[in-house]
């Protein structure tokens, strides 16, 4: 089974996408919806029948394992309920000014701002996984 990756955009009308990012994967699977939830479940469903239309004309499907990449703007448009731009800044050390750019669609980040930021969320998430409690 192959390893491939499903990017999460949204788009400039609101709505997210997901497609598959490899180019050596034979099928070409989107999804679509009006939250990432959604979007996501719309690709599985799309997955599932390419699977079907594969199998029923005799052919063997390439099966694969799917792992959802965000987009920077995807990732702080879907967050934004947990993540405030100012909490956000303190976590990763971006601008909140920049971050807002970057949601707008207004900038794109370079690939070691993406990086820095990917890096700075997954610290903060393995602190927060530490939490105990009494």
């Amino acid at each position: 089974m192959k390893n491939i990756s499903a990017i999460i955009e949204r788009g400039n009308d609101g709505l997210y996408s997901v497609y598959i990012a490899d180019k050596a994967y034979p099928y070409g699977i989107i999804g679509t919806g009006d939250t990432v939830k959604k979007a996501i479940e719309d690709f599985n469903a799309g997955y599932q029948e390419m699977k079907e239309y594969v199998e029923s004309t005799g052919e063997v499907f390439d099966e694969a394992e799917i792992s959802f990449k965000y987009d920077i703007p995807s990732f702080l448009q879907e967050f934004a309920y947990a993540f405030s731009l100012a909490g956000l800044e303190r976590i990763t050390g971006v601008n909140q000014k920049q971050l807002g750019h970057y949601i707008s669609g207004y900038r794109k980040p370079s690939a070691k701002t993406v990086r820095k930021i990917e890096s700075k969320i997954h610290s903060f998430s393995k602190q927060l996984e530490a939490v105990q409690f009494i």
